[in-house]
């Protein structure tokens, strides 16, 4: 399978790169899977029904979230009824939605999508390890599922390294959200899993994480809030992780980071075709 995994979406200018990318990319990368973490999405807080639409429209097949998940009110009924929106499995029970689903491929494939938070610097939720441990016990890769893909949704890069070391053969991608800056350390791990520490953002690079620079140099100078973090507004970059499994056991055959457009270099698979100039 060829599988696309987009970074957290902050905000218009991350959605805008995205809704203007990745219906060009499902047909030049030819992916059979898309999944994008939209927790920013409404102005930098959380997601709606709406979003949610426009996102599955442009191409997604599956949405993930983590600490701002609850942010947008309206999304609570949204997401208790449709399976290809998570929120952190690692909540209490009871808490609405599922933090695990599987999803059909266009093709009929089955994929497995977790969406995991992580505690350290974070909220403190129920055991990750644990609840990807259940839920991987329940679904194997290669037999009854034919790719597993996990957000680990975290501050601390040790708690991320950790999960996808537990992960390793049991998942064909177990990617890092929520730091909004792309690590360099996109690999496959010994046993099979292809693993990168964050996936990065889709947003504006002129800001700090996503939001304007200077409403959030002023909160770390002064520690006096005058007035509310917003996104940035200019040209975006789409952050993302692609992931070419085997067919036969879902494990991860290569891995590696994609940037486009805005102010980071770009980066794309050297074993694929280049990008045409429709997409350009």
């Amino acid at each position: 399978m060829k599988i696309l995994f987009c970074g957290d979406l902050v905000g218009r200018s991350g959605r805008d790169v995205v809704l203007e990318n990745l219906p060009a990319l499902r047909t030049e990368m030819a992916l059979d899977f898309v999944v994008v973490n939209a927790e920013n999405a409404a102005h930098g807080f959380g997601l709606t029904r709406e979003i949610c639409e426009e996102l599955f429209e442009a191409g997604a097949d599956a949405i993930t979230t983590g600490n701002h998940v609850w942010d947008q009110r309206e999304i609570i009924p949204f997401i208790d009824g449709d399976p290809r929106v998570l929120r952190p499995i690692n909540y209490v029970r009871g808490t609405p939605g599922r933090g695990a689903s599987v999803i059909k491929a266009r093709d009929g494939r089955s994929v497995l999508v977790v969406n995991v938070m992580c505690r350290l610097f974070m909220e403190l939720l129920d055991d990750p390890f644990a609840a990807v441990d259940e839920v991987l016990n329940s679904h194997v890769l290669g037999k009854s599922v034919d790719a597993v893909l996990i957000d680990v949704h975290g501050e601390a890069t040790s708690e991320k390294v950790a999960l996808g070391h537990v992960c390793d053969g049991r998942a064909s991608l177990v990617v890092g959200t929520h730091t909004h800056i792309p690590t360099a350390d996109a690999q496959v791990l010994p046993g099979g899993t292809a693993y990168q520490s964050d996936a990065g953002m889709c947003g504006d690079y002129d800001s700090v994480i996503g939001m304007r620079k200077e409403t959030a140099i002023a909160k770390f100078r002064t520690k006096v809030v005058t007035e509310r973090l917003a996104p940035a507004r200019g040209p975006g970059s789409l952050c993302a992780v692609y992931v070419e499994t085997d067919d036969a056991s879902g494990l991860a055959a290569r891995v590696a980071p994609v940037v486009l457009g805005g102010r980071l270099q770009p980066a794309w698979p050297i074993f694929l075709p280049p990008r045409g100039p429709a997409a350009a």
